[in-house]
């Protein structure tokens, strides 16, 4: 379990959070309760970014007409396993959800305890919170993530995805909710915490690949070299 700070150290909330949820946000109550946790905690940056992972995975899902694409009989509650695992797949990078363990761990964690809590857990079973579970905890984790669970294949296909290195960009995407330098900023979240707290950056893990870039490039402004 990822171990978290007090929460007197919580820093307020971004204040452009919005009062209403955007129409792409799924309309059953897990999905709208991730996304308020997601729009609450994550940088505006990082939030478009978590936007974009969740709609290249509708589009991945449609094009292998597969279980977390719509039509199927459990559609819409696959369809807020999904959502809830892309929007908070990067919630560990947070202040509120910067724990002991590794930022994907503590994203898993944060995602696992909202499926496991009233009034979710009724609807959701410890399957399925395990599955968002691994998803985020894994994303970050090649040849893993795509053998793992269909869920965990379908989100890390997606964040490649953003990063353009899966299926073809979709600028509409970028247009409506811009990129804003989500390399670095991303890069610079997943750092800030390894500095801090060096096991959250072990070396055979990506954050720990960005902790030695950093030290290895002082002074560097521009995008992590190893992102």
């Amino acid at each position: 379990m990822c171990l978290l700070p007090s929460p007197d150290t919580f820093p307020s909330p971004p204040s452009s959070s919005p009062t209403l949820p955007p129409t792409f946000v799924p309309k059953d109550a897990l999905s709208l309760a991730a996304y308020s946790l997601a729009s609450s905690h994550l940088h505006p940056t990082i939030l478009n970014h978590s936007i974009r992972v969740f709609l290249y995975a509708k589009l991945i899902a449609a094009s292998e007409a597969n279980a977390y694409a719509s039509g199927y009989l459990t559609a819409e509650k696959n369809l807020a396993l999904l959502f809830t695992a892309c929007i908070l797949h990067d919630i560990g990078t947070t202040p509120s959800h910067n724990g002991t363990q590794r930022f994907e761990v503590c994203g898993g964690d944060a995602a696992y305890t909202l499926l496991t809590s009233p009034p979710h857990s009724p609807t959701y079973s410890e399957a399925d919170a395990h599955s968002v579970w691994t998803a985020i905890s894994l994303h970050t984790s090649p040849g893993i993530a795509e053998r793992i669970h269909p869920l965990s294949k379908l989100v890390r296909a997606a964040v490649l995805s953003d990063f353009h290195r899966g299926v073809e960009i979709n600028k509409d995407f970028e247009k409506e909710f811009p990129r804003l330098g989500i390399e670095k900023v991303l890069g610079d979240a997943v750092v800030e915490q390894a500095v801090s707290r060096p096991e959250k950056a072990r070396m055979a893990t990506w954050a720990g690949v960005m902790l030695r870039s950093y030290e290895e490039n002082p002074g560097w402004q521009g995008v992590n070299k190893g992102f």
